[in-house]
């Protein structure tokens, strides 16, 4: 069974301007491609998991989803550190848009995005990791058995559920993540 690296987007992969949308708007947070690439060097698969409430709210569709994630893709495929695989979620209770106005399992902190990612890539979750900036992402791992949460940002983002680590910027905590032993 394979091992994983998950990754929250906004903050972790890249500066959360808040409902990013655009290429313009996406930038890549220093250093971040660079982890990324020896993480798939040293045999892990890299897998995005991400909360877009923003189509829920009619700020954007999916298909603007889709062409930024192809963009990211791209570039970070330049450096091999693209992503293997990518799982969203569109929903959000109460939201403006009434197609995506649910409550759903996929939404951190819900661990649908873990659970769909380790069938489809037949994931051994206990030797995972997931690299998040908000409790949602490490309370969502943790409900999915990943092995290990690292939280990136400040402690006050985590009150609700502490990280197994807390890292100020995210390629430090994609870098350490290289130091795990090999079981």
């Amino acid at each position: 069974m394979n091992r994983a690296v998950f990754c929250d987007r906004d903050g972790v992969i890249n500066v959360d301007h808040g409902y990013v949308h655009r290429w313009d708007e996406f930038d890549i947070i220093p250093g971040v491609p660079e982890a990324l690439s020896a993480l798939r060097q040293a045999g892990w698969l890299l897998v995005l998991v991400t909360n877009q409430s923003g189509i829920a709210r009619g700020l954007y569709n999916e298909q603007a989803f889709h062409l930024l994630t192809q963009q990211m893709q791209d570039f970070l495929q330049k450096q091999n550190a693209q992503f293997d695989a990518v799982y969203f979620c569109p929903h959000l209770p109460e939201a403006p848009v009434s197609a995506y106005a649910r409550a759903c399992e996929c939404r951190k902190p819900g661990p649908g995005m873990f659970k769909q990612a380790k069938l489809q890539l037949g994931l051994n979750m206990p030797q995972s990791v997931c690299i998040g900036d908000n409790a949602t992402d490490m309370q969502a791992a943790q409900a999915a058995g990943v092995g290990l949460a690292y939280g990136v940002g400040a402690a006050e983002r985590f009150v609700d559920c502490a990280p197994d680590a807390r890292f100020n910027e995210p390629a430090a905590a994609l870098q350490a993540v290289l130091a795990l032993p090999r079981d």
